[in-house]
Protein backbone atom coordinates (compact mmCIF):
# COMPACT_ATOMS: atom_id res chain seq x y z
CA UNK A 1 0.00 0.00 0.00
CA UNK A 2 2.60 2.57 1.06
CA UNK A 3 4.18 1.58 -2.42
CA UNK A 4 0.96 2.41 -4.19
CA UNK A 5 0.56 5.79 -2.45
CA UNK A 6 4.07 7.03 -3.11
CA UNK A 7 3.96 5.96 -6.86
CA UNK A 8 0.28 7.83 -6.47
CA UNK A 9 1.79 11.11 -4.52
CA UNK A 10 5.08 11.12 -7.34
CA UNK A 11 2.48 11.21 -10.26
CA UNK A 12 0.21 13.69 -8.97
CA UNK A 13 2.69 16.35 -8.25
CA UNK A 14 4.00 15.62 -12.18
CA UNK A 15 0.13 16.79 -12.83
CA UNK A 16 0.29 19.50 -10.79
CA UNK A 17 4.01 20.56 -12.06
CA UNK A 18 2.67 20.31 -15.64
CA UNK A 19 -0.15 23.14 -15.11
CA UNK A 20 1.63 25.14 -13.12
CA UNK A 21 4.77 25.13 -16.02
CA UNK A 22 1.92 25.52 -18.37
CA UNK A 23 0.22 28.27 -17.12
CA UNK A 24 3.48 30.16 -16.90
CA UNK A 25 4.13 29.66 -20.61
CA UNK A 26 1.27 29.05 -22.23
CA UNK A 27 0.35 31.63 -25.56
CA UNK A 28 -2.94 32.90 -26.88
CA UNK A 29 -4.83 31.48 -29.28
CA UNK A 30 -4.77 30.14 -33.10
CA UNK A 31 -6.90 30.09 -36.38
CA UNK A 32 -7.33 27.01 -38.21
CA UNK A 33 -7.71 25.57 -41.72
CA UNK A 34 -5.21 25.22 -44.47
CA UNK A 35 -2.44 27.28 -43.96
CA UNK A 36 0.92 25.23 -42.95
CA UNK A 37 2.09 24.77 -39.88
CA UNK A 38 4.56 27.45 -40.39
CA UNK A 39 1.99 30.22 -40.76
CA UNK A 40 -0.44 28.81 -38.07
CA UNK A 41 -0.18 31.72 -35.20
CA UNK A 42 1.60 30.18 -32.11
CA UNK A 43 -0.55 28.34 -29.90
CA UNK A 44 0.79 25.24 -27.54
CA UNK A 45 -1.52 26.39 -24.83
CA UNK A 46 -3.43 23.35 -22.90
CA UNK A 47 -6.68 23.68 -24.74
CA UNK A 48 -9.45 23.64 -22.45
CA UNK A 49 -7.29 25.68 -19.70
CA UNK A 50 -4.02 24.59 -16.94
CA UNK A 51 -7.13 23.54 -14.95
CA UNK A 52 -7.51 20.96 -17.17
CA UNK A 53 -4.62 19.16 -15.34
CA UNK A 54 -5.96 19.73 -11.82
CA UNK A 55 -9.18 18.34 -12.75
CA UNK A 56 -6.97 15.04 -13.87
CA UNK A 57 -5.46 14.89 -10.68
CA UNK A 58 -8.29 15.10 -8.06
CA UNK A 59 -10.43 12.32 -10.22
CA UNK A 60 -7.08 10.37 -10.02
CA UNK A 61 -6.86 10.67 -6.09
CA UNK A 62 -10.45 10.13 -5.74
CA UNK A 63 -9.78 6.92 -7.90
CA UNK A 64 -7.28 5.66 -5.85
CA UNK A 65 -8.28 6.30 -2.62
CA UNK A 66 -11.91 4.30 -3.81
CA UNK A 67 -9.85 1.35 -3.84
CA UNK A 68 -8.65 1.53 -7.84
CA UNK A 69 -6.87 -1.51 -9.58
CA UNK A 70 -3.98 -0.59 -10.93
CA UNK A 71 -3.87 -3.14 -13.42
CA UNK A 72 -5.19 -6.80 -14.31
CA UNK A 73 -3.89 -9.64 -12.50
CA UNK A 74 -5.07 -12.24 -15.40
CA UNK A 75 -3.96 -12.32 -19.40
CA UNK A 76 -6.59 -11.44 -21.69
CA UNK A 77 -4.24 -11.09 -24.78
CA UNK A 78 -5.95 -11.68 -27.99
CA UNK A 79 -4.51 -12.36 -31.29
CA UNK A 80 -6.33 -13.40 -34.95
CA UNK A 81 -6.02 -17.03 -35.74
CA UNK A 82 -4.17 -17.55 -39.01
CA UNK A 83 -4.18 -20.49 -41.59
CA UNK A 84 -1.12 -20.83 -43.17
CA UNK A 85 -0.83 -20.91 -46.85
CA UNK A 86 0.47 -24.15 -48.09
CA UNK A 87 1.86 -25.28 -51.89
CA UNK A 88 -0.19 -23.91 -54.55
CA UNK A 89 -0.24 -25.60 -58.12
CA UNK A 90 0.54 -23.46 -60.91
CA UNK A 91 -1.68 -25.14 -63.11
CA UNK A 92 -4.54 -24.30 -61.31
CA UNK A 93 -3.57 -21.01 -59.89
CA UNK A 94 -0.86 -19.38 -61.66
CA UNK A 95 -1.21 -15.70 -59.66
CA UNK A 96 -0.48 -14.92 -56.02
CA UNK A 97 -2.12 -11.15 -54.67
CA UNK A 98 -1.35 -9.66 -51.45
CA UNK A 99 -0.87 -6.69 -49.98
CA UNK A 100 2.06 -5.29 -48.65
CA UNK A 101 2.84 -5.13 -44.87
CA UNK A 102 5.42 -3.11 -43.26
CA UNK A 103 4.21 -3.70 -39.67
CA UNK A 104 6.87 -5.06 -37.14
CA UNK A 105 4.32 -5.63 -33.99
CA UNK A 106 5.01 -9.40 -33.90
CA UNK A 107 8.86 -9.67 -33.76
CA UNK A 108 9.13 -7.48 -30.76
CA UNK A 109 6.37 -9.16 -29.31
CA UNK A 110 7.76 -12.28 -29.80
CA UNK A 111 10.77 -10.98 -28.28
CA UNK A 112 9.21 -9.74 -25.00
CA UNK A 113 7.46 -13.43 -24.54
CA UNK A 114 10.94 -15.23 -24.99
CA UNK A 115 13.00 -12.74 -22.58
CA UNK A 116 9.88 -13.05 -20.37
CA UNK A 117 10.20 -17.11 -20.18
CA UNK A 118 7.78 -18.63 -22.44
CA UNK A 119 8.43 -21.74 -24.00
CA UNK A 120 7.64 -22.65 -27.31
CA UNK A 121 4.36 -24.04 -26.21
CA UNK A 122 3.26 -21.07 -24.67
CA UNK A 123 3.79 -18.48 -27.30
CA UNK A 124 0.37 -17.76 -28.91
CA UNK A 125 0.46 -19.16 -32.86
CA UNK A 126 -1.12 -16.02 -33.97
CA UNK A 127 1.42 -14.31 -32.36
CA UNK A 128 3.69 -15.30 -34.97
CA UNK A 129 3.29 -13.37 -37.98
CA UNK A 130 6.36 -14.35 -40.12
CA UNK A 131 5.86 -11.37 -42.52
CA UNK A 132 6.20 -8.86 -39.89
CA UNK A 133 9.52 -11.11 -38.42
CA UNK A 134 11.41 -10.66 -41.79
CA UNK A 135 10.37 -7.06 -41.99
CA UNK A 136 11.54 -5.80 -38.62
CA UNK A 137 15.48 -6.20 -39.88
CA UNK A 138 16.94 -4.10 -42.85
CA UNK A 139 18.96 -5.54 -45.44
CA UNK A 140 21.19 -4.51 -48.49
CA UNK A 141 18.20 -3.74 -50.72
CA UNK A 142 18.71 -1.80 -54.50
CA UNK A 143 17.95 1.97 -53.96
CA UNK A 144 14.84 3.25 -56.26
CA UNK A 145 16.47 4.81 -59.48
CA UNK A 146 15.83 7.87 -60.10
CA UNK A 147 12.11 8.67 -60.65
CA UNK A 148 11.21 5.30 -59.61
CA UNK A 149 9.43 4.70 -55.84
CA UNK A 150 11.07 1.42 -55.03
CA UNK A 151 14.17 -0.46 -55.94
CA UNK A 152 13.66 -3.93 -56.32
CA UNK A 153 16.51 -7.26 -55.07
CA UNK A 154 15.85 -10.59 -55.86
CA UNK A 155 17.67 -13.93 -55.29
CA UNK A 156 16.60 -17.27 -56.15
CA UNK A 157 18.54 -20.47 -53.93
CA UNK A 158 18.58 -23.96 -53.05
CA UNK A 159 16.15 -23.67 -50.01
CA UNK A 160 17.48 -24.76 -46.80
CA UNK A 161 14.83 -26.87 -44.94
CA UNK A 162 13.84 -28.67 -48.17
CA UNK A 163 15.62 -30.23 -50.60
CA UNK A 164 13.20 -30.52 -53.60
CA UNK A 165 12.40 -26.72 -53.47
CA UNK A 166 13.56 -23.53 -54.04
CA UNK A 167 13.78 -20.47 -52.14
CA UNK A 168 13.00 -16.99 -53.51
CA UNK A 169 13.46 -13.74 -51.58
CA UNK A 170 12.15 -10.57 -53.27
CA UNK A 171 13.52 -7.08 -51.97
CA UNK A 172 11.76 -3.98 -52.24
CA UNK A 173 13.11 -0.52 -50.85
CA UNK A 174 12.40 3.01 -51.10
CA UNK A 175 14.76 5.73 -50.53
CA UNK A 176 15.15 6.88 -46.69
CA UNK A 177 14.35 10.73 -45.98
CA UNK A 178 15.70 12.29 -43.09
CA UNK A 179 12.63 13.59 -40.69
CA UNK A 180 13.47 17.07 -40.23
CA UNK A 181 13.47 17.41 -44.22
CA UNK A 182 10.10 15.50 -44.36
CA UNK A 183 6.30 17.34 -45.18
CA UNK A 184 5.07 19.26 -42.08
CA UNK A 185 3.75 16.86 -39.40
CA UNK A 186 0.11 17.55 -37.75
CA UNK A 187 -0.03 14.60 -35.07
CA UNK A 188 -2.09 13.88 -32.86
CA UNK A 189 -1.29 11.59 -29.55
CA UNK A 190 -4.13 9.68 -28.53
CA UNK A 191 -3.17 8.06 -25.54
CA UNK A 192 -5.00 5.66 -22.99
CA UNK A 193 -4.66 6.68 -19.44
CA UNK A 194 -6.70 3.71 -17.89
CA UNK A 195 -5.50 2.12 -14.54
CA UNK A 196 -4.44 -1.29 -16.28
CA UNK A 197 -1.62 0.97 -17.80
CA UNK A 198 -0.33 1.72 -14.30
CA UNK A 199 3.32 -0.01 -14.75
CA UNK A 200 7.14 1.18 -15.92
CA UNK A 201 6.54 -0.52 -19.09
CA UNK A 202 3.19 0.67 -19.85
CA UNK A 203 2.56 4.59 -19.05
CA UNK A 204 6.22 5.25 -18.01
CA UNK A 205 7.77 3.76 -21.17
CA UNK A 206 4.92 5.24 -23.11
CA UNK A 207 6.38 8.48 -22.02
CA UNK A 208 10.08 7.93 -22.53
CA UNK A 209 8.76 6.83 -25.65
CA UNK A 210 7.06 10.10 -27.08
CA UNK A 211 9.72 12.69 -25.36
CA UNK A 212 11.78 10.60 -27.98
CA UNK A 213 9.80 11.43 -30.60
CA UNK A 214 9.89 15.22 -29.14
CA UNK A 215 12.66 15.68 -29.36
CA UNK A 216 12.60 15.10 -33.36
CA UNK A 217 10.05 17.49 -34.05
CA UNK A 218 10.58 21.01 -35.68
CA UNK A 219 8.99 24.49 -35.66
CA UNK A 220 7.35 23.38 -38.88
CA UNK A 221 5.14 20.62 -37.44
CA UNK A 222 1.88 20.57 -34.89
CA UNK A 223 0.83 18.49 -31.92
CA UNK A 224 -1.90 18.11 -29.74
CA UNK A 225 -2.39 15.05 -27.06
CA UNK A 226 -5.41 13.15 -25.89
CA UNK A 227 -5.98 11.09 -23.17
CA UNK A 228 -8.30 9.01 -21.97
CA UNK A 229 -9.60 6.47 -19.76
CA UNK A 230 -12.95 7.45 -17.56
CA UNK A 231 -13.46 10.29 -19.83
CA UNK A 232 -11.35 11.72 -22.81
CA UNK A 233 -9.41 15.18 -21.78
CA UNK A 234 -7.65 17.45 -24.63
CA UNK A 235 -4.57 18.13 -22.64
CA UNK A 236 -2.67 20.09 -25.33
CA UNK A 237 -4.05 21.23 -28.73
CA UNK A 238 -1.88 22.72 -31.86
CA UNK A 239 1.59 23.58 -29.96
CA UNK A 240 4.34 23.76 -32.48
CA UNK A 241 6.82 21.07 -32.75
CA UNK A 242 9.71 23.59 -31.11
CA UNK A 243 7.49 24.02 -28.11
CA UNK A 244 9.54 20.93 -26.55
CA UNK A 245 8.87 22.21 -23.02
CA UNK A 246 5.43 22.59 -23.19
CA UNK A 247 5.19 19.16 -24.69
CA UNK A 248 7.19 17.64 -22.49
CA UNK A 249 5.40 18.92 -19.51
CA UNK A 250 1.89 17.50 -21.09
CA UNK A 251 3.57 13.99 -21.26
CA UNK A 252 5.29 14.17 -18.00
CA UNK A 253 2.26 14.87 -16.32
CA UNK A 254 0.14 11.58 -17.78
CA UNK A 255 -1.06 9.66 -14.73
CA UNK A 256 -2.62 6.09 -15.61
CA UNK A 257 -5.75 5.84 -13.27
CA UNK A 258 -9.67 4.46 -14.14
CA UNK A 259 -11.53 2.78 -16.37
CA UNK A 260 -11.20 2.45 -20.09
CA UNK A 261 -14.32 4.36 -21.54
CA UNK A 262 -12.97 6.93 -23.64
CA UNK A 263 -16.23 8.33 -24.64
CA UNK A 264 -15.80 10.02 -27.77
CA UNK A 265 -12.07 10.33 -27.40
CA UNK A 266 -11.21 9.00 -30.73
CA UNK A 267 -13.85 11.20 -32.88
CA UNK A 268 -12.46 14.09 -30.62
CA UNK A 269 -8.94 13.17 -31.75
CA UNK A 270 -9.57 13.10 -35.90
CA UNK A 271 -11.87 16.37 -35.05
CA UNK A 272 -8.45 18.03 -33.91
CA UNK A 273 -6.47 16.53 -36.67
CA UNK A 274 -8.70 17.65 -38.84
CA UNK A 275 -8.53 21.06 -37.27
CA UNK A 276 -4.87 21.48 -38.03
CA UNK A 277 -4.82 19.99 -41.25
CA UNK A 278 -1.97 20.49 -42.98
CA UNK A 279 -2.81 19.66 -46.95
CA UNK A 280 -0.30 18.03 -48.46
CA UNK A 281 1.50 17.12 -45.13
CA UNK A 282 2.01 14.02 -42.59
CA UNK A 283 -1.30 14.05 -40.60
CA UNK A 284 -1.76 10.91 -38.16
CA UNK A 285 -3.10 9.94 -34.98
CA UNK A 286 -0.71 8.03 -33.47
CA UNK A 287 -2.44 5.47 -31.21
CA UNK A 288 -0.88 4.34 -27.83
CA UNK A 289 -2.05 1.71 -25.56
CA UNK A 290 -1.78 -1.53 -23.42
CA UNK A 291 -4.88 -2.83 -26.09
CA UNK A 292 -7.88 -1.87 -24.07
CA UNK A 293 -9.74 -0.22 -27.59
CA UNK A 294 -12.50 1.47 -25.77
CA UNK A 295 -11.43 4.90 -27.31
CA UNK A 296 -15.41 5.89 -27.65
CA UNK A 297 -16.99 3.55 -30.03
CA UNK A 298 -17.29 0.47 -28.61
CA UNK A 299 -18.64 -1.44 -31.84
CA UNK A 300 -15.59 -2.75 -33.51
CA UNK A 301 -16.93 -2.35 -36.82
CA UNK A 302 -18.57 1.36 -36.38
CA UNK A 303 -14.77 1.74 -35.24
CA UNK A 304 -12.96 -0.10 -38.55
CA UNK A 305 -15.83 2.13 -40.56
CA UNK A 306 -14.39 5.64 -39.02
CA UNK A 307 -10.91 5.10 -39.89
CA UNK A 308 -11.66 3.98 -42.89
CA UNK A 309 -13.41 6.98 -43.77
CA UNK A 310 -10.87 9.29 -41.87
CA UNK A 311 -7.73 7.88 -44.30
CA UNK A 312 -9.87 9.01 -47.52
CA UNK A 313 -9.25 13.05 -46.44
CA UNK A 314 -5.76 12.24 -45.78
CA UNK A 315 -5.96 11.67 -42.11
CA UNK A 316 -4.21 8.50 -40.70
CA UNK A 317 -4.18 6.03 -37.97
CA UNK A 318 -1.17 4.72 -36.37
CA UNK A 319 -0.66 2.18 -33.36
CA UNK A 320 1.90 1.73 -30.68
CA UNK A 321 1.48 -1.15 -28.67
CA UNK A 322 2.69 -1.32 -24.87
CA UNK A 323 3.03 -3.85 -21.99
CA UNK A 324 1.56 -7.19 -21.32
CA UNK A 325 -1.66 -8.96 -19.83
CA UNK A 326 -3.79 -6.98 -22.02
CA UNK A 327 -2.76 -7.13 -25.36
CA UNK A 328 -5.57 -7.18 -27.89
CA UNK A 329 -2.83 -7.51 -31.09
CA UNK A 330 -5.87 -8.79 -33.10
CA UNK A 331 -7.74 -5.36 -32.76
CA UNK A 332 -4.69 -2.90 -32.87
CA UNK A 333 -3.77 -4.40 -35.52
CA UNK A 334 -6.90 -3.92 -38.16
CA UNK A 335 -7.49 -0.21 -36.54
CA UNK A 336 -3.53 -0.03 -38.22
CA UNK A 337 -3.99 -1.77 -41.26
CA UNK A 338 -7.43 0.05 -42.07
CA UNK A 339 -6.29 3.36 -40.95
CA UNK A 340 -3.49 3.28 -43.28
CA UNK A 341 -0.99 3.36 -40.84
CA UNK A 342 1.44 1.35 -38.67
CA UNK A 343 1.30 -0.75 -35.95
CA UNK A 344 4.54 -1.61 -34.10
CA UNK A 345 5.02 -3.12 -30.05
CA UNK A 346 6.70 -1.07 -27.95
CA UNK A 347 8.78 -3.60 -25.63
CA UNK A 348 11.67 -1.83 -24.28
CA UNK A 349 13.28 1.78 -24.72
CA UNK A 350 15.26 0.57 -27.50
CA UNK A 351 12.67 -0.46 -29.22
CA UNK A 352 11.17 2.92 -28.91
CA UNK A 353 14.33 5.01 -30.05
CA UNK A 354 14.08 2.40 -33.11
CA UNK A 355 10.31 3.02 -33.86
CA UNK A 356 10.35 6.51 -33.14
CA UNK A 357 13.91 7.80 -34.35
CA UNK A 358 15.61 5.57 -36.04
CA UNK A 359 13.11 4.52 -38.24
CA UNK A 360 10.51 7.90 -37.74
CA UNK A 361 10.35 8.67 -41.57
CA UNK A 362 10.00 5.29 -42.66
CA UNK A 363 6.87 5.05 -39.94
CA UNK A 364 5.11 8.16 -39.99
CA UNK A 365 5.97 9.53 -43.70
CA UNK A 366 4.34 7.73 -46.30
CA UNK A 367 5.33 7.81 -49.91
CA UNK A 368 3.24 5.29 -51.65
CA UNK A 369 0.22 3.72 -50.08
CA UNK A 370 -2.54 0.91 -51.10
CA UNK A 371 0.59 -1.04 -52.31
CA UNK A 372 0.03 -4.44 -53.97
CA UNK A 373 1.78 -7.25 -55.32
CA UNK A 374 0.72 -9.73 -57.92
CA UNK A 375 3.36 -12.64 -58.84
CA UNK A 376 2.47 -14.43 -62.29
CA UNK A 377 4.07 -17.64 -62.69
CA UNK A 378 5.40 -19.38 -65.82
CA UNK A 379 4.27 -22.73 -65.54
CA UNK A 380 6.68 -24.03 -67.84
CA UNK A 381 9.08 -23.77 -65.07
CA UNK A 382 7.14 -23.78 -61.89
CA UNK A 383 4.77 -25.93 -60.77
CA UNK A 384 3.89 -25.22 -57.49
CA UNK A 385 4.82 -21.91 -54.62
CA UNK A 386 4.11 -21.64 -51.50
CA UNK A 387 3.65 -17.70 -49.75
CA UNK A 388 5.41 -17.66 -46.12
CA UNK A 389 3.76 -15.34 -44.10
CA UNK A 390 0.67 -12.47 -45.49
CA UNK A 391 -1.86 -14.82 -44.31
CA UNK A 392 -4.19 -12.01 -43.40
CA UNK A 393 -3.07 -9.62 -46.18
CA UNK A 394 -4.03 -12.21 -49.57
CA UNK A 395 -5.60 -9.63 -52.16
CA UNK A 396 -8.28 -11.74 -54.59
CA UNK A 397 -6.30 -11.57 -57.78
CA UNK A 398 -9.48 -9.48 -59.66
CA UNK A 399 -8.18 -6.98 -56.25
CA UNK A 400 -5.18 -5.83 -57.94
CA UNK A 401 -6.33 -3.47 -60.31
CA UNK A 402 -9.43 -2.27 -58.26
CA UNK A 403 -8.61 0.81 -56.89
CA UNK A 404 -11.15 0.60 -54.59
CA UNK A 405 -9.78 -1.92 -52.58
CA UNK A 406 -8.01 -1.09 -49.48
CA UNK A 407 -3.73 -2.96 -49.35
CA UNK A 408 -0.64 -1.64 -47.13
CA UNK A 409 1.44 1.65 -46.76
CA UNK A 410 5.05 2.01 -47.50
CA UNK A 411 7.32 4.71 -45.39
CA UNK A 412 10.13 6.25 -46.51
CA UNK A 413 13.11 4.39 -45.85
CA UNK A 414 10.78 1.02 -45.44
CA UNK A 415 11.47 -2.43 -47.55
CA UNK A 416 9.55 -5.47 -47.60
CA UNK A 417 10.36 -8.42 -47.80
CA UNK A 418 8.83 -11.56 -49.42
CA UNK A 419 9.87 -14.76 -49.67
CA UNK A 420 8.39 -17.57 -52.03
CA UNK A 421 9.21 -21.48 -51.26
CA UNK A 422 8.76 -22.71 -55.15
CA UNK A 423 8.90 -25.95 -56.70
CA UNK A 424 10.16 -26.11 -59.94
CA UNK A 425 9.16 -28.57 -62.26
CA UNK A 426 11.75 -30.97 -62.23
CA UNK A 427 10.97 -30.96 -58.60
CA UNK A 428 10.08 -34.92 -57.15
CA UNK A 429 7.11 -32.96 -55.05
CA UNK A 430 3.48 -33.86 -56.38
CA UNK A 431 1.27 -31.08 -56.07
CA UNK A 432 -2.17 -33.35 -56.31
CA UNK A 433 -3.49 -31.24 -59.18
CA UNK A 434 -7.07 -32.23 -59.61
CA UNK A 435 -8.61 -34.29 -62.53
CA UNK A 436 -10.60 -31.99 -64.60
CA UNK A 437 -13.40 -33.61 -67.10
CA UNK A 438 -12.46 -30.82 -69.14
CA UNK A 439 -9.30 -29.59 -68.80
CA UNK A 440 -7.36 -32.83 -68.62
CA UNK A 441 -9.36 -35.59 -69.21
CA UNK A 442 -9.65 -38.14 -72.44
CA UNK A 443 -6.61 -37.83 -75.24
CA UNK A 444 -5.78 -33.71 -73.49
CA UNK A 445 -5.13 -35.96 -70.64
CA UNK A 446 -2.69 -38.27 -71.91
CA UNK A 447 -0.71 -35.27 -73.75
CA UNK A 448 -0.64 -33.41 -70.57
CA UNK A 449 1.35 -36.49 -68.53
CA UNK A 450 3.50 -36.33 -71.31
CA UNK A 451 4.41 -33.09 -71.03
CA UNK A 452 4.93 -33.38 -67.46
CA UNK A 453 7.49 -36.28 -68.32
CA UNK A 454 9.26 -33.56 -70.33
CA UNK A 455 9.46 -30.91 -67.60
CA UNK A 456 10.69 -33.35 -64.93
CA UNK A 457 13.68 -34.02 -67.58
CA UNK A 458 14.16 -29.91 -67.89
CA UNK A 459 18.29 -29.44 -67.57
CA UNK A 460 19.32 -26.55 -64.53
CA UNK A 461 21.06 -24.78 -67.69
CA UNK A 462 17.13 -24.73 -68.91
CA UNK A 463 16.02 -23.28 -65.60
CA UNK A 464 18.93 -20.79 -65.29
CA UNK A 465 18.04 -19.29 -68.15
CA UNK A 466 13.78 -19.27 -68.67
CA UNK A 467 11.77 -16.52 -67.28
CA UNK A 468 10.24 -17.74 -64.00
CA UNK A 469 7.45 -15.54 -63.19
CA UNK A 470 6.85 -11.70 -63.26
CA UNK A 471 6.17 -9.51 -60.19
CA UNK A 472 3.95 -6.52 -60.62
CA UNK A 473 3.35 -4.18 -57.93
CA UNK A 474 0.47 -1.45 -57.94
CA UNK A 475 0.89 1.65 -55.51
CA UNK A 476 -0.35 4.97 -55.07
CA UNK A 477 1.19 7.99 -54.81
CA UNK A 478 0.50 9.91 -51.14
CA UNK A 479 -1.72 12.39 -52.64
CA UNK A 480 -3.24 10.51 -55.90
CA UNK A 481 -6.10 8.07 -56.18
CA UNK A 482 -5.22 5.97 -58.91
CA UNK A 483 -2.85 3.75 -58.73
CA UNK A 484 0.32 2.97 -60.87
CA UNK A 485 1.84 -0.38 -62.52
CA UNK A 486 5.33 -1.59 -62.24
CA UNK A 487 6.51 -5.31 -63.70
CA UNK A 488 9.52 -6.48 -63.41
CA UNK A 489 10.22 -10.23 -64.99
CA UNK A 490 12.32 -12.09 -63.11
CA UNK A 491 14.21 -15.08 -64.94
CA UNK A 492 16.71 -17.96 -63.46
CA UNK A 493 19.99 -15.38 -64.09
CA UNK A 494 18.86 -14.70 -60.28
CA UNK A 495 19.56 -18.57 -59.02
CA UNK A 496 22.86 -18.62 -57.13
CA UNK A 497 24.62 -21.65 -55.95
CA UNK A 498 25.52 -19.90 -52.46
CA UNK A 499 22.87 -17.88 -50.69
CA UNK A 500 24.45 -14.26 -49.94
CA UNK A 501 24.12 -13.30 -45.90
CA UNK A 502 21.27 -11.59 -46.30
CA UNK A 503 19.17 -14.57 -47.78
CA UNK A 504 20.88 -16.67 -45.25
CA UNK A 505 19.27 -14.48 -42.73
CA UNK A 506 15.64 -14.05 -44.18
CA UNK A 507 16.04 -17.65 -44.30
CA UNK A 508 16.79 -18.19 -40.52
CA UNK A 509 14.15 -15.76 -40.12
CA UNK A 510 11.16 -18.18 -41.35
CA UNK A 511 12.49 -21.03 -39.70
CA UNK A 512 12.03 -19.55 -36.78
CA UNK A 513 8.50 -18.81 -37.41
CA UNK A 514 8.36 -21.96 -38.62
CA UNK A 515 9.45 -23.67 -35.40
CA UNK A 516 7.56 -21.02 -33.43
CA UNK A 517 4.21 -22.86 -35.31
CA UNK A 518 4.93 -25.82 -35.80
CA UNK A 519 4.51 -25.93 -39.29
CA UNK A 520 3.97 -28.69 -41.85
CA UNK A 521 5.54 -27.26 -44.09
CA UNK A 522 8.80 -26.28 -41.77
CA UNK A 523 10.98 -29.62 -43.27
CA UNK A 524 14.06 -29.79 -41.63
CA UNK A 525 13.98 -26.34 -39.79
CA UNK A 526 14.77 -26.27 -36.14
CA UNK A 527 16.78 -24.36 -33.47
CA UNK A 528 20.23 -26.25 -34.46
CA UNK A 529 19.32 -25.39 -38.11
CA UNK A 530 18.64 -21.67 -37.45
CA UNK A 531 21.52 -21.23 -35.17
CA UNK A 532 23.90 -23.19 -38.33
CA UNK A 533 22.45 -20.46 -40.70
CA UNK A 534 22.99 -17.70 -38.54
CA UNK A 535 26.63 -19.24 -37.69
CA UNK A 536 27.56 -18.63 -41.69
CA UNK A 537 26.52 -14.83 -41.51
CA UNK A 538 29.23 -12.09 -39.75
CA UNK A 539 26.49 -10.24 -37.08
CA UNK A 540 28.64 -8.38 -35.51
CA UNK A 541 27.62 -5.16 -37.45
CA UNK A 542 24.03 -5.36 -36.29
CA UNK A 543 22.79 -5.38 -33.47
CA UNK A 544 19.05 -6.31 -34.16
CA UNK A 545 20.43 -9.33 -36.08
CA UNK A 546 23.00 -10.32 -32.79
CA UNK A 547 19.91 -10.12 -30.44
CA UNK A 548 18.12 -12.64 -32.96
CA UNK A 549 20.43 -15.02 -32.59
CA UNK A 550 20.10 -14.19 -28.78
CA UNK A 551 16.82 -14.90 -28.53
CA UNK A 552 16.69 -18.26 -30.29
CA UNK A 553 19.24 -19.85 -27.91
CA UNK A 554 16.99 -18.01 -25.15
CA UNK A 555 13.74 -19.61 -26.65
CA UNK A 556 15.89 -23.15 -27.14
CA UNK A 557 16.67 -22.91 -23.00
CA UNK A 558 13.24 -22.15 -22.18
CA UNK A 559 11.75 -24.65 -23.86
Amino acid sequence: MKKKMTLINRGLCLVLMGALSISLTACGGSTAGTETAADIPEKGSYAESEGVMAEAAAEAEAYYYDGGELSPDFNTEEYNALEESGFKAVATSPLSTFSADVDTASYSNLRRMITDGYSLEQIPEGAVRIEEMLNYFSYDYQLPEDGEPFGLTVAIADCPWNEDTKLMQLGLQTEKLDFSEAPDSNLVFLVDVSGSMNSEDKIGLLQRAFLLLTEELTKKDRVSIITYAGSEKVLLEGARGDQKDIIKNALESLLAYGSTNGESAIVKAYELAEEYYIPGGNNRIILATDGDLNVGITDESSLKKLVEEKREIGVYLSVLGFGTGNIKDNKMETLADNGNGNYAYIDTFGEAKKVLVEELGANFVTVAKDVKFQVEFNPQVVKGYRLLGYENRVLADEDFADDTKDAGEVGAGHSVTVLYEIVTVDSEIELGTPELKYGNGGEDGEEQKEEKTVQQSVSQDMLKEAEWLTLSVRYKESEENESRLLSYPVDGSFYMEEMSEDMKFAAAVAEFGMVLRDSEHKGSSSFNSILELLEEIDLSEDEYREEFRFLVNMLERNS
